[in-house]
């Protein structure tokens, strides 16, 4: 299964690590089918480390604190698998805590300062194509739709 991360900067082409993460995945994609996604805006930017997204209190019109928003569930880390590495482009979920996961992901810049990640934070895909939209978002460019692709 495979996705498109539409921005304002342009489109991120991603393949998800069903075999590694599927719950994550299956919960990713239960949530970008669902239009959960759209219009939310990438509320941390941190060069050279990811770019975060996901929290529904970004939404026009919302009031709660970027940052501290969910879909109003918590799933399980999923951090065993073998691709559980924080390499450039990878999507990776945010928490307050092991297992406190909901809608809010990350996709990290480079390696050299996500390493620390690995099997802390699931890891449940990666960017295949646009790895250039990573380096231009900023904080507050907009997630504009999420289109899931089934092989």
């Amino acid at each position: 299964m495979k996705g498109i991360i539409k921005t304002n900067k342009g489109e991120m082409h991603v393949t998800f690590y069903e075999n590694d993460a599927p719950k994550t995945v299956e919960n990713f994609v239960k949530l970008a089918e669902s239009g959960y996604y759209n219009g939310l805006k990438w509320h941390r930017v941190l060069p050279d480390f990811v770019i975060q997204g996901g929290c529904p209190n970004t939404r026009e019109g919302e009031r709660g604190m970027p940052g501290t928003g969910g879909p109003g569930y918590q799933i399980d880390c999923e951090v065993t698998g073998d691709n559980q590495f924080h390499d450039r482009g990878v999507l990776s979920m945010a928490h307050a805590g092991k297992n406190t996961g909901g809608s809010q992901f990350f996709v990290c810049h480079s390696r050299r300062n996500t390493s620390h990640l690995d099997r802390a934070h699931t890891c449940f895909g990666k960017v295949t194509e646009g790895l250039d939209v990573i380096d231009d978002i900023r904080e507050g460019d907009s997630i504009d739709s999420i289109e899931i692709i089934r092989d």
